[in-house]
């Protein structure tokens, strides 16, 4: 069958290397892609965004399936555009993906079906937030409601930090994501990424990461999309997943159906395990990013017959399969992310890197000619094998420092903490 992959990142190239491996596949398009997914795929220069594009080319190239990447295109429709137009595709339509491009939606969820989270209000003013924030003190966590690409988020440790996002957010940072704010208790813990494959009435544990958000080492500075990350993470056990299957992902899968608003596709749980057990900080509705880069390697079953049965609201029980190895990435950022990336720099040495431990990924990258160049603010993943995480980050990181590349800025402590 001819598939086609929407997006351009580093998620997409992961997600386009397992699905070139299938044997059910024809033809790979991606839209728009990268230089890296053009090695697996035909790219298609299409806004991913511009649904009646979409569908065009789904028609002129003949395209059976289209998996979409990232969430933007999720939360404006474009499964439901597919749907009418008769294309099948894998991830949620756009009143089930409001469990990411709302954050006071999934809440509000969480307190009619008692699933564990943190405590919150949300705020259409200023004014009732500053007050909601000088009631309750710091820290606090404080978040545009809607979709900010990974940055809407401050855990402010004072009361005027607190008040400062809040200004940031109502002030129009965030554009429409910032028409309101919630603002909820810092939970205790530590987090991780826990991944659940569902079609609508069942759902099945896929695979669990760590990331790191913060831009420095020690986990300082803004939040970002994320600088790296590791898979499996040794914090959920197999009774951990069994109760944040039972606990947070079937009663939401539940509650989306009774709505009449079932969830086909990935459910990305963002988690805090504390001594109370896991708790929900948010919801995404599509694979994360980098948390794919080190998931999908690992996967040994095959990756588009698994989305198949999701959107055809066919999963079986049995949950995928994955290898024993550890996987760790490494995130090269511009220097300037993520306020000011500087773009243009030209790349080299992504030969020497990578090899048959070490896997590289483009994130934000482009051709000038025959030159590859930075073209974003995350712009390249270096993702290493190994028997440990230790293994794997050793690997990573001595890849890493093959690649040339004057603006390259990444964290030198990822996966630093992990037991492994």
């Amino acid at each position: 069958m001819n598939v086609l992959l929407l997006g351009s990142g580093g998620r997409e190239h992961a997600m386009a290397l397992a699905l070139a491996k299938s044997p059910l596949l024809g033809t790979l398009f991606a839209a728009p892609g990268n230089p890296g997914i053009a090695s697996v795929a035909r790219l298609l220069p299409l806004d991913p965004d511009d649904h009646a594009a979409v569908i065009a080319a789904c028609r002129a190239e003949k395209i059976d399936f289209v998996v979409v990447g990232p969430e933007a295109p999720l939360a404006s429709g474009i499964i439901d555009a597919l749907d009418a137009a008769g294309i099948k595709a894998f991830g949620p339509t756009k009143a089930a993906a409001r469990l990411e491009a709302s954050k006071g939606f999934t809440k509000a969820l969480c307190a009619k079906h008692n699933i564990p989270t943190a405590a919150y209000g949300m705020f259409t003013t200023a004014v009732e937030a500053r007050a909601y924030v000088a009631a309750r003190g710091a820290p606090i966590v404080v978040k545009a409601d809607g979709l900010a690409a990974g940055k809407g988020v401050t855990v402010a440790a004072t009361v005027d930090e607190a008040y400062a996002a809040i200004d940031k957010i109502f002030g129009g940072a965030f554009g429409a994501a910032g028409a309101s704010v919630v603002i909820e208790a810092v939970l205790e813990g530590e987090e991780v990424s826990f991944f659940a494959l569902c079609d609508g009435r069942r759902a099945v544990p896929f695979a669990s990461a760590q990331d790191h958000k913060r831009l420095g080492d020690g986990d300082t500075g803004p939040n970002t999309g994320g600088m790296g990350a590791y898979s499996p993470a040794p914090i959920l056990d197999a009774a951990g997943e069994e109760r944040v299957m039972a606990e947070i992902i079937q009663p939401t899968l539940d509650g989306m159906a009774a709505a009449g608003t079932p969830f086909k596709g990935v459910l990305f749980a963002g988690l805090m395990i504390g001594p109370d057990g896991p708790q929900l900080i948010e919801f995404n509705t599509r694979f994360g990013d980098p948390e794919t880069q080190v998931m999908l390697p690992r996967l040994q079953d095959d990756f588009l017959a698994l989305l198949l049965a999701c959107a055809e609201g066919r999963m079986g029980t049995d949950r995928p399969r994955f290898s024993d190895e550890a996987a760790l990435t490494i995130v090269l950022a511009a220097k300037g992310y993520p306020d000011a990336p500087r773009k243009g720099g030209l790349i080299t040495g992504l030969e020497a890197a990578a090899g048959a431990h070490v896997i590289v990924t483009h994130a934000g990258t482009t051709r000038v000619g025959a030159d590859l160049a930075a073209n974003g603010g995350r712009v390249l993943n270096v993702t290493g094998l190994g028997a440990t995480i230790a293994q794997a980050r050793d690997r990573a990181y001595a890849a890493a420092e093959k690649i040339i590349w004057d603006d390259a800025y990444y964290r030198r402590d990822i996966g630093t903490r992990a037991k492994g």
